[in-house]
């Protein structure tokens, strides 16, 4: 076990805040009606191909599933893709990308650009003012060169870069090093981008978990607070904790790959355990949130917001009651995992940049995200300014 905090009441005059956030959003959708129909026709084609086996009783007849399944399961019912036609046909059921050049953008970099603009665009800044891109992500495109350099290249930020992955708190935890940085002296202004491709690592075959994930890039600005726009989020203080779990996974890697004859194994691409993970995340996430902020001294059932990682509406549900101390109303705690599914480490940032416009000065909010790893990031914030 390894926990970590980090707080803007350092021995240290730098104040890192978050200035803006940037958000990209693919134009494909999914429905879970499209998804449901399309599983379907896997799942009919896939019994009357083995109709023998499974008369025989030496195979299992796959079980279908419904739009009422999904939505119980997980609240979700849409989500976003970079490649939707590839993802329903049932003789495919997983996405297609062309292959780019060396000399070309790649695609996760690409996602990432375009949410980092806004953010810069969201607070004005140029990019030669920003000293630092970190590319916060689940799921890399390549082990290197590293996305966020190639995502600094693209930007013309003059300074470092590099990859981190901390599964679904990828983004968070990417925000406490930011701010460290900023803190620290080493950095003035940081990009942490989150671009979130989940849909070439889930099995779309796999009833249990083929509705979960969807695509997206966020981008959070986090800056020195004498350079930050009139209006922007004090950091109040981060908390980092990570338990190791097998319950949730995924093997796909270069060492890990499936042996030709295996192509598209299960094992080779996320599974979880979602009963265990329910039962042992939700109570691991409330008591680290309750004790951050009583070490920070805030009043925890007075928060006026939690942006919480959209994974599963009922987790959300139970950590928001322990942690408020009743059932959080929308306003308290705003959901996009109905319309964007589970998008791994943006989840909780798509929340955050999509419901915050409404808080007035001296509101206090939290961003929390938790995932495989186990690992837990939570970021107290106070908004500045109207």
């Amino acid at each position: 076990m390894v926990s970590q905090s980090s707080s803007a009441n350092a021995d240290t005059h730098i104040r890192p805040v978050i200035s803006a956030t940037g958000l990209y959003t693919p134009t494909d959708v999914i429905t879970n009606e499209e998804l449901v129909e399309s599983f379907n026709a896997f799942v009919e084609r896939e019994n009357a191909a083995n109709a023998g086996a499974i008369e025989a009783g030496e195979t299992e007849a796959l079980q279908p599933s419904s739009v009422g399944f999904i939505e119980k399961a997980s609240g979700i019912k849409a989500r976003h893709v970079l490649d939707k036609e590839a993802i329903l046909d049932p003789a495919t059921m997983a996405p297609r990308y062309r292959e780019r050049g060396n000399d070309e953008l790649s695609l996760m970099a690409e996602i990432g650009v375009a949410a980092c603009r806004e953010a810069l665009a969201m607070a004005g800044r140029d990019p030669e003012d920003v000293d630092a891109v970190l590319c916060a992500a689940s799921n890399m495109q390549r082990p290197y060169p590293a996305m966020a350099i190639e995502i600094q290249q693209a930007l013309g930020i003059d300074g470092f870069a590099f990859d981190m992955n901390v599964a679904c708190s990828s983004a968070t935890f990417g925000i406490q090093t930011a701010a460290d940085y900023v803190r620290a002296g080493h950095a003035r202004s940081v990009l942490v981008v989150s671009p979130e491709i989940t849909s070439g690592h889930l099995n779309w075959r796999d009833r249990d978990s083929h509705f979960i994930f969807g695509d997206v890039a966020t981008a959070v600005l986090v800056e020195r607070a004498e350079m930050a726009p009139a209006e922007h989020w004090d950091i109040l203080g981060t908390r980092l904790k990570t338990v190791f779990s097998n319950n949730i996974r995924n093997n796909f890697g270069f060492l890990n790959r499936a042996h030709p004859e295996t192509v598209g194994a299960a094992d080779k691409l996320f599974v979880q355990e979602g009963r265990k993970v329910f039962k042992e995340v939700v109570p691991m996430v409330a008591e680290m949130i309750l004790s951050e902020a009583e070490r920070l001294d805030i009043n925890a059932a007075g928060l006026r917001r939690l942006w919480l990682h959209q994974a599963n509406a009922g987790m959300n549900r139970l950590i928001a009651q322990r942690v408020l101390g009743h059932e959080a109303s929308e306003d308290e705690s705003p959901t996009v995992l109905d319309s964007y599914g589970n998008t791994s480490s943006a989840g909780s940032i798509i929340a955050f940049h999509r419901h915050r416009a409404d808080l007035a000065h001296g509101d206090t909010g939290l961003v929390c995200s938790f995932g495989a790893g186990y690992s837990v990031g939570a970021v107290f914030l106070r908004k500045v300014g109207a």
